[in-house]
Formats: structure tokens, C-alpha cells, sequence
């Protein structure tokens, strides 16, 4: 299946609406519900300690381990699932990774501020590979540039079984959400793997 290309300035944006098919996708939603080592992390904000508002996994190659905002994330060995997916998405997207992490918004209420993952030890120009199973949930992109009325944001709906890569200079030149919602809406899990250069990084947060 070939991507679709979300055309923006400053942006590498590629889209499969459907890399996996439906039937495929609930089965490897269910795995991961279940099997993953999900994990409750609190951040301090403006002097206040709270939970980050979704649970998170991290999983990669030994020694990739992640630190910010005093959390740190030491990698779980790759499950078979994990692998399965990672080969899926490498073979769509051409590239290779050595770490994903694991994000599940539980209802509305579960969210990811506007960020960007870009950290240097990510690399200059990251790719970001985004997989998307269980309820659908919209994803908003706008540019660093905001005072420019010329460039406008985007938002897509990021349903399950779909694929997203973010390469070139998205990273450096546009922030990415995903809002909270008032709508009811079940659990989803979304993936993004990455290749980190070295064993360490920053990451944001909220």
C-alpha cells in the first residue's frame, strides 16, 4: 500500500491510513493492552508533582535508556509482538529503529501536549514512525512559525491500523499533539518508533 504525502511547508509528512487492516489491528491491540509493562509516571510542574495523563512503556535495544524531567525510562526487552510490529513498520517506511515507545490514552481525558521530538540524540533531521491501534484520535500539527497566518495547521485523524512518519524538518519546524476530547472514546495505543543515536536523551513531556 502506498503512502499518502501530507503536503506542508518545512514537513516530511507521510500517511497509510491503513497499513494493517482492522482485523489485524484489534488482535494487536488486545496483545498490547495486555502485555505491555505499562507504567504510571508523575512529572513536577511549576512546583506541583503530578501524573503525566496517559501511562507509557519504553522498549528498545540494551542500554537505550531515556531521562527527563527526572524519569527514566530503562528500556523492556522487545517482545515478539514489539518485533513483529517494528518489522512491519520498517518494511513501510524503508528506514530501521531501535527503540518505541508505547503511549495508551485510556479515555478522553488522556492526552499529549504540543511538543517536538526533537532532541539531538534523535539527530538532526529524526524519523518519527507513529502507529495507531484501538479508538481513533485526532492528531494536530502547527508550525513553530505561529505568527505566520500564512501557514496553517493540520490535524488529522489517526485511526487504528494507520501509520504516520514524520521525517526531514518536522521535527525542527513543527509541534504535534493529541487533545484531550470530551467525546467518550475507549482506550487507544499508539507507538512511535525512533532510532536513538546515543543511549540517553531528553524527551517532552506533556
Amino acid at each position: 500500500m502506498q503512502p499518502v504525502k501530507i503536503h506542508a511547508p518545512d514537513a516530511e509528512l507521510c500517511f497509510w491510513p491503513e497499513l494493517i487492516s482492522p482485523q489485524d489491528s484489534k488482535l494487536y491491540y488486545q496483545q498490547l493492552f495486555s502485555d505491555t509493562q505499562w507504567r504510571q509516571d508523575k512529572i513536577t510542574l511549576f512546583g506541583k508533582t503530578v501524573n503525566l495523563p496517559r501511562l507509557q512503556a519504553w522498549y528498545g535495544d540494551k542500554e537505550m535508556t531515556y531521562r527527563y524531567s527526572g524519569i527514566e525510562l530503562t528500556p523492556e526487552v522487545w517482545t515478539p509482538v514489539l518485533l513483529e510490529l517494528k518489522a512491519l513498520v520498517e518494511q513501510a517506511c524503508g528506514s530501521s529503529f531501535n527503540t518505541v515507545l508505547l503511549n495508551l490514552y485510556r479515555d478522553g481525558n488522556d492526552s499529549n501536549g504540543w511538543h517536538s521530538d526533537d532532541e539531538k540524540e534523535l539527530g538532526e533531521q529524526p524519523l518519527i514512525a507513529s502507529l495507531s491501534l484501538g479508538q481513533k484520535r485526532r492528531f494536530r500539527l502547527k508550525h513553530k512559525e505561529s505568527q505566520s497566518k500564512a501557514i496553517r495547521p493540520l490535524s488529522l485523524d489517526l485511526s487504528s491500523g494507520s501509520l504516520l512518519v514524520m521525517s526531514g524538518s518536522t521535527q525542527s519546524c513543527w509541534q504535534h499533539c493529541i487533545p484531550k476530547t470530551s467525546r467518550a472514546v475507549l482506550p487507544r495505543i499508539n507507538l512511535t518508533f525512533r532510532s536513538v543515536i546515543h543511549g540517553s536523551c531528553p524527551m517532552p513531556t506533556l
